[in-house]
Parts: C-alpha cells; structure tokens; sequence
C-alpha cells in the first residue's frame, strides 16, 4: 500500500471512531429493576430479552439492558430504582411483585414504568384504570393471587386426605405474605382443613429450606412469589423429602419436581413486558397501553412426582390438565 493511501485510510477511520462512539452512546437504555437475584431467574429474563426482540430492539446492538438486583432485599429497591433514574434510562421495567412497581414509581414521575405485578394494579394505586392507565405506568396484571382459592381447590382434589396445610411465605414480604395467608386460611377453613404460615429460614441462596413448622403437614401451598420460582429445584426436593403433595403458582416449579401448579405463564408476562418497553422506545405514548392481563390459565401435574408420593391423580384432573409431565 502506498503511503498517501495508508494515510488516507488512517485518516477515514479516525473520521470515523468519534461516529461509532457517539452512536453507542447514543443507545436507548431499558432499566430492569427487579426484587429477587438474577439466580433461576435466567428464563425470565430471556422472555423480556425475546419480547424486546420481537419488536425489533436487540440488547447489545440497538438496546441496552441496566440491570439491578434487590437479592430479596426490598428496602433496597428505593435506592436501585434511583440509580436508574439518575442513569436516565428510557424506560424502567419493575418485576418481582408490586414492592418494585411502587419504588420505581416514587423514583420517578417522567421515565416510564412497565411493570410485572400480580395483585391488581388498580388497588396498589399504580395506574387510574386498566384500559386507561394514566401517569407514567402501564405493565402486566399477573392476577396470581385471583387464582389462589382455586389453586387450594385443585390440591384438595389431588389430595383429599389432605387436613393439614403448610403455607409457605417470604418473609422479607410480610405485608404480602398475610394478606396471602388470610385469604387461603379462609378458603381452607371452608373445605374443613387447617393451615399454618411458614417461611424459609433464612431466606439466603446458600441456605437450602426448610419448614418454619413442627408440626406435621400433609401438604404444602406455596405463595405466589419470585422469590419462590427462583428457588425451586430446592423447593421440589424439599417437598419430596417430606412426602408432601405441592401446589404452586408457575409451572416451572413443576418442571423442578414440584407436583402441581395453576396460573398464568410467567414467560408469557415478561415477554410482554419487553413487548411493551420496545413500543415505549420506539415512541409509542403509554396512554395506548392499556395493562394486560393473561387470557390463559395453565394446570400442570407432575405424574412423575405424583407417584414418588403414592398419589393416584384423578382421572378428572387428568382430563382437565393443559400439561402433564411424565
């Protein structure tokens, strides 16, 4: 090569380098605020990663992803949700319950929110109305505490000898945790059986769980939380070590071995969540998103774990299972 055109090729990609840089920076950032720790919770993230995808904003290409981990620890939810504000992201997704919604939402009146919550998010005061979300948020209704009376309804089926309930709850969400306890107490007092609270203890990655109860349960029911699904390969061998028939919120704790579960996909949610973080990227006005709610509700049994437990699943429930695992 000769040297004028060394030089001039030199010269082009330094013309160049400054042009890349600020395209970089000039990268729209998504910031994802959840209230669990990143472990098991990989598949989740991979569903908002596709519904982000799927409307063209690729992470690391034309996207970039902030992530911030409260590791269960929900008084630090208020500060991570500042962080991204201070970063100002574009948009802030908010998972793991409604305690991450209602932080990035003090946080901020301007960036908007998309957010995963399963309680409804007109009672948590986070939008005015469903159709009309109003302010700076929209997201997915989960409605997994709707489904929480037939959740207990199905295990008596699966187990009707059954009498004796553990409810496990997180304990780092106690206010969550007995507003779940109190309404399942009510159900399970009307089908005749009693129930008792339970928690992990210590709820921490090392530690594996254990029940918070002496007494002997003949089944266990456990709340709907992220906390939970990111934990549950220890969960299924917890209920397999006490011979305990399970019900759960999600079928990938099913998946791991734990007996039954009902409810909507959690994959499909945040799928959904990254849908709408994309659209909100690419411009679109969040009075035009109106919260959605899942259409599908999912019964899946682990006839695998059924007969671990000596357990002969209904013909009935059998029928009526979108999923059974052999």
């Amino acid at each position: 090569m000769r040297r004028r055109e060394f030089i001039t090729l030199l010269g082009g990609a330094a013309a160049a380098w400054p042009l890349a840089t600020r395209a970089q920076q000039a990268m729209p950032v998504v910031g994802f605020l959840s209230a669990v720790s990143p472990d098991g919770y990989s598949d989740r993230v991979g569903a908002f990663r596709q519904g982000l995808k799927d409307v063209g904003s690729v992470e690391g290409e034309n996207v970039a992803v902030e992530y911030r981990w409260a590791e269960n620890q929900l008084d630090r939810l208020h500060a991570l949700a500042a962080d991204l504000v201070r970063r100002r992201v574009a948009v802030i997704v908010a998972s793991g319950g409604p305690v991450p919604a209602l932080a990035a939402k003090a946080a901020t009146t301007t960036i908007p929110i998309v957010f995963i919550v399963p309680e409804d998010p007109v009672k948590l005061g986070l939008v005015t109305s469903l159709a009309r979300p109003g302010g700076n948020l929209t997201g997915v209704n989960f409605l997994l505490g709707e489904v929480q009376v037939k959740r207990l309804d199905l295990l008596r089926e699966m187990a009707p000898r059954a009498k004796r309930m553990a409810v496990l709850v997180n304990p780092a969400n106690p206010e969550r945790a007995n507003a779940m306890s109190n309404e399942v107490q009510t159900a399970a007092q009307a089908m005749g059986m009693e129930t008792r609270s339970s928690a992990l203890a210590p709820p921490t990655r090392s530690t594996p769980p254990s029940p918070g109860s002496s007494e002997r349960p003949d089944a266990l029911f456990v709340q709907a939380d992220p906390f939970f699904s990111a934990r549950r390969v220890q969960l299924a061998n917890l209920a397999s070590r006490h011979v305990l028939p399970s019900s759960f919120s999600v079928r990938e704790n099913v998946e791991a071995g734990g007996l039954m579960s009902y409810g909507p996909s959690a994959l499909v949610a945040f799928r959904e969540a990254g849908v709408y973080a994309g659209r909100i990227l690419k411009g679109a006005r969040l009075a035009d998103l109106p919260v959605v709610q899942p259409t599908r509700f999912e019964l899946v049994i682990n006839l695998q774990t059924a007969r671990l437990l000596g357990l002969e699943v209904p013909p009935t429930l059998l029928a009526r299972a979108d999923e059974v695992i052999e």
